[in-house]
């Protein structure tokens, strides 16, 4: 082994860790010393949204100690931030394996460090600790979760007092701080217990009561109360409130799927617990399928994420990407709102870079300002404190399966979003007609924009260093064309500057500086390559138009573009 992680792997062995932890890394070095090596050859990094890892012993891995560690960092930048102000944090956590466990031992620290902690009493949907970050003006927050990772992750997510993910100044200041953590002998492990308060339904019941006044059509839901909807928690939080607040919506048919109904860490129905993967919706396709409902819905682990399964027009079912069931969304808020008379004219929209233009176009034709944000939901929550007063936010999303509607919540909220989502078919019902054919028809309105995405997963010590390669690649060498069509503007987010290719004009791109490249097309497609920030893997997304004349041409040319999306991964040799 490498003496520098053999020194790490003795540091613990003799140092004041518990008799637990040194009898697995005992057992790893006579068993596993690969993994022991993994676990150990590096200090999990706290990024800029906080820690992601599986768990286990060492530095590299999710444990009572690197969480300690983190905490004590965070609570340090918050104590010279406040001074004397007493600080108050929010706690809360999800399903997964030692979620409860890591919850309470950051709650002990907080309290150590004199702040005044509010832990949930058991799991919930991370929308409600952004939302109770704000209802109780709260300094900050914690929720403990790895979203859609598999069960060996999990994580710890920090929050500023806007209930919005750390961005600048806060999250390289935390992160400087948390690196100088050098040793557990610097974590203040236990506090005083009357420092932390312990929160339960009556946070729930305000939470419910704001997502209930996002309705805008609560009269049609009066019509269509028996809209039969299939959900999913697929073993997560939402099953903490997603039930609840569409009872409170009106909803009286809803039928929750049984198999992926109770919480469970080991998420024993999936592989990944991602509303994005079909796998995992599988068993609520066949529910919806079996009791011919009109909607499916599926939250992830922490409920940040929606997706939703619909009858295409020959009645079979399918699942609706993150872009398609965001464009769905935003044109439901702005027409209804448009049509309610309460559509301001400083009224606004915010969505990622790699969601489909789409949404702008919808956006455009109703007069509505759409602002475009690197990915991750903290841009948004950044954007609406930056326009607050002056510009009035109503909706925002990413392709990624998350939406965020209203402002009261500053983070993906997939709770209110099963409830408009539902609002949204029962509307479509009442007129007859199905959100499929709902999102055809914005097709042929505004064209036929179709999106595919892959991700390309490097493991172990080298996967980072091949990501960053094939990234310096891409900046060194762009590609020219890409499936015969030449490419026309390159965009370097790092470098923020965007290029034109064919005049070499240059011109500043006025975002923080993100690792993402995007290449357009002389034909308009787009595509996007973005190392993620959590994981060993980097994401390609691609974006295609063509006009769709009638609604009856929908298979065929959806057939085209799909076939022009392989093509172009096939072309740059991505799989």
């Amino acid at each position: 082994m490498d003496a520098a992680i053999q020194e790490k792997v003795n540091l613990w062995l003799n140092g004041d860790y518990d008799p637990d932890t040194k009898e697995k890394i005992t057992r790893l070095q006579k068993e596993n010393p690969e993994e022991l090596a993994e676990s150990f050859y590096q200090n999990l990094e706290f990024g800029t949204g906080g820690l992601r890892g599986i768990m286990g012993v060492g530095t590299n891995r999710m444990n009572k100690y690197t969480i300690g560690m983190a905490t004590q960092g965070f609570a340090n930048y918050l104590s010279k931030t406040y001074g004397e102000t007493e600080v108050k944090v929010a706690l809360a956590h999800d399903c997964r394996n030692n979620s409860r466990f890591f919850a309470e031992t950051a709650a002990k620290v907080f309290a150590a460090n004199g702040f005044k902690v509010f832990l949930f009493e058991d799991l919930r949907p991370t929308p409600e600790l952004s939302f109770t970050v704000r209802h109780l003006s709260c300094h900050a927050g914690v929720v403990i979760t790895a979203s859609h990772n598999p069960k060996e992750y999990n994580g710890y997510k920090a929050y500023w007092n806007d209930g919005g993910q750390l961005v600048a100044p806060h999250d390289k200041n935390v992160i400087k701080e948390v690196d100088a953590i050098t040793g557990i002998g610097s974590v203040q492990w236990e506090g005083n217990p009357e420092n932390i308060s312990i929160l339960g339904s009556g946070m729930d019941d305000a939470y419910m009561d704001m997502a209930k006044g996002l309705s805008i059509y609560p009269e049609v839901i009066a019509r269509q109360k028996d809209l039969k909807i299939v959900y999913t928690p697929i073993h997560g939080s939402g099953i903490t409130l997603a039930p609840k607040l569409l009872e409170k919506y009106g909803f009286t048919n809803v039928t929750i799927v049984e198999e992926q109904s109770v919480p469970d860490g080991n998420f024993p129905t999936v592989v990944y617990p991602n509303p994005e993967e079909s796998e995992a919706m599988s068993i609520g396709l066949k529910k919806a399928e079996e009791i011919d409902a009109d909607i499916l819905l599926g939250t992830d682990p922490d409920s940040d994420r929606v997706g939703i399964g619909v009858k295409d027009n020959a009645g079979n079912w399918i699942l609706v990407n993150g872009n398609q069931t965001a464009a769905l969304v935003f044109n439901y808020v702005i027409e209804a709102r448009k049509v309610k008379g309460i559509l301001k004219p400083n009224d606004m929209v915010v969505k990622t870079i790699v969601t489909t233009e789409l949404v702008d176009t919808i956006a455009q034709a109703y007069g509505v300002n759409c602002y475009n944000v690197l990915t991750g939901f903290k841009w948004i929550a950044e954007l609406i404190k930056e326009k607050e007063g002056k510009e009035n936010y109503i909706v925002g999303g990413e392709e990624s399966y998350g939406l965020m509607i209203g402002d009261q919540v500053r983070d993906k909220d997939a709770i209110a979003a099963v409830a408009i989502i539902c609002e949204m078919a029962a509307y479509e019902k009442d007129k007859g007609r199905s959100l499929f054919q709902k999102l055809v028809d914005l097709y042929v309105q505004y064209g036929f924009y179709k999106e595919g995405l892959i991700s390309i997963t490097k493991k172990g010590m080298r996967g980072q260093d091949e990501i960053a390669e094939m990234m310096k690649g891409y900046r060194e060498n762009p590609p020219t064309s890409i499936n015969g069509s030449p490419v026309v503007q390159l965009l370097d987010y790092d470098q923020k500057i965007g290029k034109n290719l064919t005049t070499n004009e240059s011109w500043e791109i006025h975002l923080p500086k993100s690792n993402v490249l995007q290449f357009v097309l002389e034909d308009g497609t787009k595509i996007s390559a973005r190392p993620s920030g959590t994981e060993p893997k980097i994401k390609f997304y691609f974006s295609v138009k063509t006009e769709l004349d009638r609604a009856e041409d929908y298979d065929e040319i959806n057939a085209e573009l799909d076939a022009k999306i392989s093509s172009i991964i096939e072309d740059m040799k991505l799989k």
